[in-house]
């Protein structure tokens, strides 16, 4: 995503590149969806895998509109439009096929058995492989599995974004579905990123802003003493906690350039014990986190937070 939308200007050559590096570390999963730029992204992610698409997985993500301006104007998610966004995407990334494709949001308005029917359609037709979900909760998970068995479920996850644990991921685990984290460093909020570029969309989210910006600045000093400790930093320790929380989890770690990635990487050599894991989380407690981790709107319409799933 950060490659080609929502965190400013980014480099093409250099994402690309940093695609192919973590190909060649071994990295397999790769998460774009159509919203992301107009398109752009998948164009990007198509141009970066065009010699070497047997070594990914792709994960792509469906149904958010966005006008012209960017602003989010909707989701669609009705049978015939999951059929024409595939067409799209397909196009896009130059593939002739998609090993998960996902909804992005729910759609209000179209109940979820008759998405998941439709995506299904696109299994029995060759044209993806799996399907997943993202950002819904327990009732809305059960009703698409019985539709057609549901491979993972994208929600953000990260050591102040830890709700998904209450409801949601013992179900998983009864159903046998994996999770895809995003959101692992929080934003980078827990590496002590802060919005700098025009059209970084930080700016706009509430534990970002003001007070709430310096009350968590607290919780990343706490984090980074403790990866000062282990002789790593706070970005490697905020990911090897994802890491250490169960095998089904899968962080996105969302690097943008081959330094960054380099450094998420160092994450795999991190095994944490269970007291340690303890003594991380007893140094961010949620209740001392300021500021949701979208605008309240969203916060709203969210079916995995509407549902009192995850925090």
């Amino acid at each position: 995503m950060g490659m080609s939308d929502f965190y400013g200007p980014a480099d093409a050559d250099e994402s690309i590149a940093t695609i192919h590096a973590a190909l060649d570390a071994g990295i397999t999963l790769f998460d774009s969806g159509d919203y992301y730029a107009a398109g752009r992204n998948e164009q990007l992610v198509g141009r970066a895998l065009r010699d070497r698409r047997d070594k990914a997985i792709l994960s792509i993500k469906f149904g958010s509109l966005r006008g012209p301006d960017g602003s989010w104007i909707g989701v669609d998610a009705r049978p015939v439009a999951v059929k024409n966004f595939v067409g799209y995407s397909l196009t896009r990334l130059g593939v002739d096929h998609i090993d998960i494709y996902r909804p992005g949001r729910l759609d209000p308005n179209v109940p979820i058995e008759d998405t998941i029917g439709a995506i299904g359609d696109l299994v029995k037709a060759g044209y993806v492989r799996a399907i997943g979900l993202s950002e819904v909760g327990p009732d809305t998970i059960r009703r698409a599995h019985t539709v057609h068995p549901i491979a993972d479920l994208q929600i953000e996850y990260s050591l102040i974004s830890r709700g998904p644990e209450s409801r949601i991921f013992p179900l998983l685990s009864e159903l046998g579905i994996g999770v895809t984290a995003y959101g692992v460093l929080s934003r980078g909020l827990l590496s002590g990123s802060t919005p700098k570029a025009a059209g970084d969309f930080r700016a706009h989210l509430p534990r970002f802003k003001g007070d709430n910006l310096q009350r968590n600045a607290r919780l990343v000093e706490a984090l980074s003493r403790i990866a000062s400790d282990r002789g790593v930093t706070p970005s490697q320790l905020a990911v090897a906690w994802v890491l250490a929380k169960g095998p089904g989890i899968v962080p996105l770690i969302g690097a943008r350039t081959r330094t960054q990635l380099v450094e998420s990487l160092a994450a795999l050599q991190i095994a944490l014990t269970p007291s340690e894991v303890e003594r991380i989380e007893a140094a961010l407690p949620l209740a001392d986190v300021a500021g949701a981790r979208y605008d309240e709107h969203q916060m709203r319409v969210l079916d995995s937070e509407r549902e009192g799933a995850s925090k």
